[in-house]
């Protein structure tokens, strides 16, 4: 049988206190610390996030920092985290934040800022603002599907999965507390490939683990993310190209090392998301300057 909340609660506050790293936006309830931090861990490793998110804060510490650079400063910044158009919805979302004069502190209003989706508005909720939510992230929805006697959750989020989530969050400042550790334990201990049942410290209360870990029941819905040959990996190769100075058409077939049938849709992506502009014949950053 799965955990009951009080007992999932007790052993993993108890061994977040033991086992939490000592990462820097949890030193903080900045909302807007918080709130960059969230957006660049969608897609990207901590140790990648870690860095930037230090200089990121340093150069714009507020909204307002953000509001006023310029798009070519901003993807600069983002450097090779991926996903670059991530950090032109960070800078909307920080304009509309000065526009609306205060940073919105509600689920709903958080909902309300551009790239802000479901799962980054209870993180700011929780961790900024020490409020119940539900967070739910990959690393959660992994830990609850195991207890619940599944290798890994659905590819989809369920409102059953969401209903079950609910019942495992405690009320007032607890809640913030449990999502920090039940999310930490994910990311450490409850791995997709390599769970650390043995030193788990609800090992007998977990029906997978009970049941011999049985192996993943969606594994054929699932999609393995291929890089080499993609439309992602041509843009990402645009784009660093772009971070160095303007570039003409021939001179991006020459720095990307892209075909021209590679070339081509790729870099009409990029200029179709905002991510470049075409200027006199260049292909640049829009608004392009230098940090």
């Amino acid at each position: 049988m799965a955990p009951e909340p009080e007992l999932a609660y007790a052993a993993l506050t108890r061994w977040y206190a033991q086992h939490a790293r000592p990462l820097p936006w949890r030193e903080t309830t900045d909302p807007w610390a918080i709130l960059v931090c969230e957006v660049m861990s969608q897609q990207t490793p901590v140790a990648r996030v870690e860095p930037v998110w230090r200089a990121w804060l340093e150069r714009w510490p507020t909204p307002a920092d953000l509001a006023a650079a310029s798009p070519a400063e901003v993807l600069i910044a983002w450097d090779r985290m991926g996903y670059p158009r991530r950090a032109l919805r960070l800078q909307e979302a920080a304009i509309a934040i000065v526009e609306r004069g205060s940073f919105p502190t509600t689920y709903d209003d958080l909902l309300d800022l551009p790239g802000v989706g479901p799962y980054t508005a209870a993180a700011v909720v929780a961790f900024a603002f020490r409020g119940y939510s539900i967070v739910l992230d990959t690393n959660i929805r992994r830990v609850l599907a195991r207890w619940h006697g599944q290798a890994l959750p659905a590819p989809s989020q369920t409102k059953a999965e969401l209903a079950r989530a609910r019942a495992f969050v405690p009320s007032g400042e607890r809640a913030w507390r449990w999502n920090a550790a039940i999310m930490e334990f994910g990311a450490l201990a409850c791995t997709a490939r390599a769970p650390a049942c043995e030193g788990c410290p609800l090992a007998a209360r977990c029906e997978w683990n009970l049941a011999g870990h049985p192996d993943d029941s969606h594994a054929h819905r699932r999609r393995t993310q291929a890089w080499e040959g993609t439309n992602r990996q041509a843009r990402g190769k645009i784009m660093a190209a772009l971070r160095a100075g303007p570039h003409g058409y021939e001179d991006l077939l020459t720095a990307t090392a892209l075909p021209p049938e590679r070339l081509g849709p790729a870099l009409d992506g990029v200029l179709c998301d905002g991510l470049a502009e075409q200027v006199s014949g260049q292909f640049r950053l829009p608004l392009a300057s230098k940090p």
